[in-house]
């Protein structure tokens, strides 16, 4: 018995000695063609033979077993009808919604709030006021902003500003529907979460604003309209009712 165990594991490292060995001449031939380019996060075989995933941070390309080439596009299966790129992508980008820090994040609700969304918003980003105004029309919804002052100007100023009122959540819809400024800040408020939203944001990938994260870990990048974020709740919902 421990000499089959030992013969499984010799074979289990000995296969692994081609993909390790072509990972290495992958990244040799990266740095030494490409030296200024970002850093490779990782290199694996894709699921189409001979060719080879590189990801820096959570972009794909796609390269041949010796480096030679790079392929930027995304990589179709045919016979599935499926777009491998985009579903490695979102594999990526998911994160675990139960594990976020909501105590860091400004909190209100509509109805019964049972469902759930995240927000990563900058106050003066005009897309986020438009997503907000959104988000006004859904029923039954608890929204997560989790404020993060990326824009410059006077983001960080605003942010500080919201978060310190005596009731944020409130500061941030006025400003955010109706151009209510923010009341002054005490200097005593305690704005570490702002700093810890950015750490965050920066830990998930979070690249532009507003960036909305959905309950079963997909986001969603970038603004969208009522009717669509409604679908895509329902989607969600859907496989919990029929079970």
């Amino acid at each position: 018995m421990l000499h089959r165990t030992l013969l499984l594991a010799a074979l289990l490292v000995s296969s692994s000695l081609p993909a390790l060995a072509n990972e290495a001449a992958i990244r040799k031939a990266f740095n030494e063609r490409m030296p200024n380019a970002p850093k490779i996060d990782e290199v694996r075989p894709s699921p189409m033979p001979g060719l080879w995933e590189v990801r820096i941070g959570n972009e794909i390309r796609y390269t041949d077993a010796t480096g030679s080439y790079l392929i930027e596009g995304e990589l179709i299966d045919l016979k599935a009808k499926k777009n491998l790129t985009e579903e490695r992508v979102t594999q990526l980008n998911r994160v675990d919604f139960a594990a976020l820090p909501f105590k860091d994040a400004l909190m209100w609700k509509n109805g019964t709030g049972k469902r759930r969304i995240a927000v990563f918003a900058d106050p003066n980003c005009g897309y986020c006021k438009r997503f907000e105004k959104s988000l006004q029309e859904l029923k039954d919804v608890t929204v997560y902003t989790f404020l993060i002052p990326i824009l410059g100007g006077d983001s960080p100023e605003k942010t500080r500003a919201i978060w310190c009122a005596k009731d944020g959540s409130s500061a941030w819809l006025a400003w955010m529907l109706k151009g209510e400024q923010p009341p002054k800040p005490p200097a005593a408020c305690d704005d570490a979460a702002i700093e810890r939203n950015l750490a965050l944001s920066r830990k998930i990938r979070v690249n532009g604003t507003p960036a909305i994260l959905l309950e079963d870990g997909n986001r969603i990048p970038g603004a969208v309209g009522a009717v669509e974020l409604e679908k895509r709740l329902q989607a969600l919902a859907a496989p919990a009712s029929k079970s």
